[in-house]
């Protein structure tokens, strides 16, 4: 469009210009919009959503759920993982929360096949992606957290080491300001930081519980555990649907399709008795231990239970071979442990690792789960367990019938049945759930 032109537009709006007008004006147009296009740029770090014709400006710590928010090009990158299943999924979530605070992606880390102090020999460690699916954990975990290969690295900034403190001086203050210095300045330039040092098991907890929930959500097991998982709780629902048709239960007209059943994860191995008595002793506090007694009197008192159920014991191995723990329970439960179940050879070919995983499916996926709240299996059983029935939206179990129900048997509740339990989402971190704490809430 030439000057001509324009000038016989402006007069449209009933204004007359001389051309050196015009130019003026176009000249104060191409100035007004370049510094439309800089002031908008401006605030592209803040992120705009849009909304019902809203545009809403976001601050730059709530961008961070975009996934561009974590770079792909800066590493973080922890020692190996070690102890049990879920001590090492509490690692794990707590590095990737680190990273996240770093802006950096987490390089994936090492687990560990067995329990380092009770097998040292057989220690060896096992690949993230061995265990649970590694596209999956990004794609769901998209936005959130990232988990990166080795192979992603390049060799242009290289490593630096970054020793976590420890003592009693090193306290969550000083921790978390080390996070912070490590998060800008020289130490952030380069491509890799290093954590040397603890296990993240026993890092300073910065997070609260629904961001450990979260990362917890990403965690799928790879197709060959999950089909292991699959064989011991179809063994269950079979039996429970043989049982089913031979009682009234089964006359009465309900579906035999499904077959609930009851998982308790029963800790009364010498080991664990020991130590939850220091434990009591140490804390004031009576319960936390229960015996095989209190555990079956309990659960038969549960409300609602019914006649009849299949009741699956996941125990140590060390109590596979004592026969009492099959004994006691009220009539109508039928107790099986993974020997009188005929599936123990599925767990024998697999590491101690991978036999926590198949048996935190199974009681994860029980129609009703009983476990001890001051057990990091128990506790990250009903933390998941209490995402489902938030899903559903309800936000607490006292007073109704829900689905999935979850109880703690070293705490006495209604009818002197175990304790009904959910865990408490609002937490401002994990120590509500963490091995040694107790968190009960209905």
């Amino acid at each position: 469009m030439d000057l001509s032109s324009t000038c016989k537009l402006s007069r449209l709006f009933g204004c007359f210009f001389t051309p050196l007008t015009c130019k003026c004006c176009l000249a104060l147009v191409t100035i007004a919009l370049f510094f439309r296009a800089i002031f908008l740029h401006s605030f592209s770090g803040y992120g705009v959503i849009k909304s019902n014709n809203l545009r809403l400006i976001l601050s730059p710590s709530l961008h961070l759920e975009s996934h561009e928010g974590i770079r792909g090009d800066k590493f973080l990158e922890v020692p190996q993982i070690v102890w049990g299943l879920n001590n090492q999924k509490i690692a794990f979530a707590r590095a990737c929360l680190t990273a996240r605070m770093l802006n950096r992606t987490l390089l994936m880390p090492s687990l560990s096949a067995s329990l380092f102090y009770k097998e040292i020999d057989l220690l060896h460690p096992i690949s993230f992606d061995q265990v649970f699916q590694y596209e999956r954990f990004n794609s769901l975990c998209n936005r959130f957290v990232r988990l990166g290969s080795y192979s992603d690295l390049g060799n242009q900034t290289g490593k630096y080491d970054l020793r976590k403190g420890s003592g009693r001086k090193w306290t969550v203050e000083r921790d978390l300001e080390q996070l912070k210095q490590s998060s800008r300045g020289p130490i952030d330039k380069y491509q890799v930081i290093s954590m040397a040092g603890k296990n993240p098991f026993l890092w300073h907890d910065h997070w609260p519980v629904k961001d450990y929930a979260r990362v917890f959500e990403c965690l799928v097991l790879v197709d060959e555990i999950a089909k292991e998982a699959d064989k011991v709780v179809s063994k269950i629902r079979r039996i429970g649907r043989k049982l089913r048709s031979k009682t009234n239960f089964g006359a009465e007209g309900s579906s035999l399709s499904h077959a609930p059943y009851v998982a308790i994860h029963m800790r009364v191995e010498i080991d664990w008795m020991i130590h939850c008595k220091k434990l009591e002793q140490r804390s004031r506090i009576s319960q936390i231990c229960s015996s095989k007694q209190e555990i079956t009197e309990r659960v038969g008192n549960i409300v609602g239970l019914g006649s009849t159920a299949i009741v699956y014991l996941a125990v140590a191995d060390s109590l596979l071979n004592d026969s009492s723990i099959l004994d006691g329970w009220k009539r109508g439960l039928v107790p099986f442990e993974k020997k009188k179940l005929g599936v123990d050879g599925i767990y024998k070919k697999h590491s101690y690792l991978i036999q926590s995983a198949i048996d935190y499916e199974v009681c994860s996926r029980a129609d009703i789960f009983v476990g001890n709240s001051f057990s990091t299996f128990s506790s990250l059983i009903v933390l998941e367990r209490t995402q489902r029935v938030i899903r559903m939206g309800i936000t607490s179990s006292c007073g109704i019938d829900v689905r999935w129900p979850s109880y703690a048997y070293n705490i006495p509740g209604e009818s002197n049945g175990p304790q009904k339990w959910m865990t408490n989402m609002s937490d401002s971190n994990l120590k509500a759930i963490s091995y040694g704490s107790n968190a009960i809430s209905c």
